[in-house]
């Protein structure tokens, strides 16, 4: 373990760690155990393992967000902006994930909130065992959300739940509007659907339309925020949507219906 600073961790992977066959991504588990297709197992293995960090969450009332999507969609500009934003309202703690370096780590430290780095080297996405690690790293009792920044991309990540409460997934206005109806599986799984970089829609020609008709397709029993981290268009509503989540989780009364376990 290596510590960068005072509350910036960095978790290397170990020899051995799943890695996923369909995407070329590791060549660890290409080939058929016994009969029994072993990304399966990897998959079970790594849903047993996912329960009993929810269980250790619910005991702690904290709430966790898987928050995904593909690359330079904003997801640490607009964990920045939440970060700022949450101030004496929520206290917040960030693992993230990326396959190297540790710049956006870096820039979430700044915002004075714990933050630890998993740097998974070849992987396309975070598992379990990576998170049960990880949050060893942090003073989970002193938080009372927990965000899990995945690695950028919008396939793999999919398939592995984590022991989260909720799954965010983003769609930039740069990205284009058919990025629900390209990856149903991440924007199926989402609880909220949040679309970013508002601010540039008039410049990128973004059909907004369009987007908000493929979400509510793919995403249909998701909550859709339009938001700019840059110009704060949004993120009020972003933010009081965690406050109210928080509150009631502390309280007991969120449904089984609002927790990702739910979804599974």
């Amino acid at each position: 373990m290596v510590t960068i600073k005072q509350n910036l961790c960095i978790v290397k992977l170990k020899e051995g760690d799943i890695m996923c066959k369909e995407c070329g991504c590791g060549e660890n588990h290409t080939a058929h155990a016994h009969g029994v297709d072993v990304k399966v197992s990897i998959l079970d293995a790594n849903d047993r393992l996912a329960e009993r960090n929810r269980g250790y969450f619910e005991a702690k009332k904290l709430l966790v967000l898987n928050v995904f999507s593909s690359p330079g969609s904003g997801k640490t500009t607009l964990l920045e902006k939440t970060a700022h934003l949450m101030r004496g309202r929520l206290r917040m703690g960030v693992i993230v994930g990326d396959l190297a370096t540790d710049n956006d780590a870096l820039r979430l430290e700044k915002a004075e909130i714990p933050v630890v780095q998993i740097s998974t080297g070849t992987m396309c996405h975070l598992d379990a065992r990576m998170i049960a690690d990880a949050m060893k790293q942090l003073p989970l009792d002193d938080l009372d959300v927990l965000v899990i920044e995945n690695v950028g991309n919008l396939v793999c990540p999919a398939a592995y739940d984590l022991g989260e409460t909720m799954r965010v997934v983003l769609l930039s206005v740069t990205e284009g509007e058919d990025k629900p109806l390209k990856y149903p599986p991440m924007f199926h799984s989402a609880d909220v659907a949040l679309v970013t970089k508002c601010d540039l829609a008039e410049v990128v020609e973004f059909k907004r339309d369009d987007a908000l008709a493929a979400l509510n397709k793919i995403a249909h029993h998701a909550k859709i925020y339009e938001v700019s981290a840059k110009t704060g268009q949004g993120m009020q509503e972003w933010c009081d949507e965690l406050v109210n989540r928080v509150h009631r989780l502390h309280h007991g009364e969120l449904d089984d219906h609002e927790t990702h376990h739910h979804h599974h």
